[in-house]
């Protein structure tokens, strides 16, 4: 069943208006308060806040929570296949006129596969061709509701839109370079696009979450997707270009109920599991980059089976643990890594070896010309465990690693983790600082606490975000820095499994029984 959603019109001189409700977000610093206005865009027109400032930061985007969800609920973002305008490097803006490629057809065809198995029970899909042809392709023979939503559709670019990227840069010359250094701040025909984008987001939301739904599919485009996930966990437009979405790329958030029925726990799960190799040659956030962060986590642990603690490092590997650790070792040979840093915990070190060996045998399996050589180290601030432990010991009862799970120890704990953490992402910076080198990869093998911290360390956030991340034991997330080791980095994947095989985690894994 295919359905549009039901904005509230308004007759006004003869002109239709379309308005979406707003939604309000996580509570942060309070928004400042002021006039709305009427801007018109590609399809329509919304409501866009009013603002002097040249900057609008998480401040202004995190005004209220959420509303309450009555039950655990799983959206999982898609972005469209490759376009005919992705293509030739045109700027497709919300404009209607690209269609999914061959490649792009292909790319849908193979997230239908990664999502065959998973139960969804409603589909919200951008009315543009290239999105609504992808969701199309991946809902395949389900009967489950379809609903177009304007507001799914990409930004609104107004004049760039339709121009290759070097007529952009040659027509609009200072605009089209503001558009590429400082998007959040940059205006066309009198327009925030941006901002525009992160409102159009929040009013998304309320259509999503108020639905009576637990399993949630949005398709749609790169920007929008980038503005839902950001919007969701509070982060505001200076946010734009920060979260890779790779066409068909797969991002997954939870919605978990709060106990007092306020606000619900809101953790990104999973970002751009795409159907090609994370650690493939690309662009992040429209940028190349030689300087790269890949985070592993290592796999389960005899004591994990024994205890039931989770992700204890101190005893060796159980065999799924080993098999794991083999598998990471086999996705990271297409990448030439200069080090690994680990923490001193045997799983760690065990995983570290792993990597190692394949590495330096690269040229013995055929995948490079030459012996490779790995600088291995151990670092004594990527293990956290300790500290985890003592609030366990302190009658804490370690939660079970499901989405948010870090939300269930003390502050006080989780004070002492991000302090650590911090030394930790600094020491990582200088492994891939080294201007003289060209390209520069560095993996940092520890317990999945940890690289949530440094993700937030990288993204210049408080340790009040550390249960917005979740990571599985044996995925891997990849931090890019296109503008060097001294600027803010591009997260590209996150919690990435489908390495694992048989082992990786279902996109849809349900969360709903222990959670209701």
């Amino acid at each position: 069943m295919l359905s549009v959603t039901p904005p509230l019109l308004l007759h006004r001189n003869s002109t239709l208006f379309f308005f979406f409700p707003s939604l309000p977000i996580r509570a942060r610093p309070p928004s400042p308060s002021g006039p709305f206005r009427i801007s018109r865009c590609s399809s329509g027109v919304q409501e866009v806040h009013e603002s002097s400032s040249d900057q609008l930061g998480s401040e202004l985007y995190a005004s209220a929570p959420f509303p309450a969800v009555k039950a655990a609920k799983r959206v999982v973002l898609v972005r469209h296949g490759q376009s005919t305008w992705n293509e030739e490097g045109r700027i497709q803006g919300s404009s209607n006129f690209s269609v999914l490629t061959k490649k792009g057809e292909a790319q849908a065809q193979t997230s239908r596969q990664m999502l065959i198995d998973d139960a969804f029970d409603v589909c919200f899909t951008s009315p543009l061709t290239r999105s609504k042809r992808t969701a199309e392709i991946i809902w395949d023979t389900r009967k489950e509701e379809m609903i177009m939503d304007p507001d799914l559709r990409e930004i609104d670019l107004y004049s760039f839109q339709g121009l290759l990227k070097h007529e952009g840069k040659a027509k609009f010359g200072a605009a089209f370079k503001k558009w590429q250094v400082d998007a959040a701040n940059f205006s066309i025909d009198d327009h925030y696009p941006v901002r525009e984008l992160w409102a159009r987001a929040r009013s998304c939301w309320t259509r999503i979450l108020f639905h009576e739904s637990r399993s949630v599919l949005v398709v749609a485009h790169n920007a929008v997707n980038q503005a839902l996930l950001a919007t969701a966990i509070g982060l505001g437009t200076e946010y734009f270009r920060t979260f890779v979405q790779s066409n068909c790329g797969v991002s997954v958030l939870d919605f978990t109920p709060h106990a007092d029925g306020g606000s619900p726990y809101i953790c990104l799960n999973r970002l751009n599991q795409t159907p090609s190799s994370p650690i493939a040659a690309g662009s992040s956030g429209g940028r190349n980059s030689s300087k790269r962060i890949i985070l592993v986590c290592h796999g389960s642990t005899q004591i994990n089976a024994e205890t039931g603690v989770p992700f204890s490092g101190d005893q060796p590997m159980d065999m799924l643990g080993v098999i794991k650790a083999q598998k990471i070792a086999e996705l990271l040979l297409d990448l030439r890594v200069n080090s690994i840093v680990s923490s001193p915990k045997d799983a760690c070190v065990e995983t570290a070896i792993a990597i190692s060996k394949v590495q330096e045998a690269a040229d013995c399996l055929g995948v490079d010309s030459v012996p490779r050589y790995v600088e291995m180290k151990q670092m004594e601030n990527l293990d956290v465990e300790n500290i985890l432990q003592k609030s366990n010991k302190n009658g804490t009862k370690i939660p079970p690693l499901q989405p948010g799970w870090l939300n269930g120890f003390e502050d006080s704990v989780m004070e002492v983790v991000w302090d650590q953490s911090e030394k930790a992402w600094q020491s990582l910076l200088e492994e891939v600082a080294d201007e003289a080198a060209p390209e520069k990869v560095a993996v940092a093998v520890g317990h999945p606490a940890l690289h949530i911290a440094l993700m937030g360390h990288c993204l210049n956030l408080t340790k009040e975000w550390l249960g917005s991340f979740h990571l599985d034991a044996g995925s891997i997330s990849v931090i890019d820095f296109p503008d060097g080791p001294s600027r803010r980095g591009v997260i590209r994947c996150i919690n990435y499994t489908a390495h694992l095989g048989r082992w990786s985690i279902p996109i849809t894994r349900s969360i709903m029984d222990s959670q209701s």
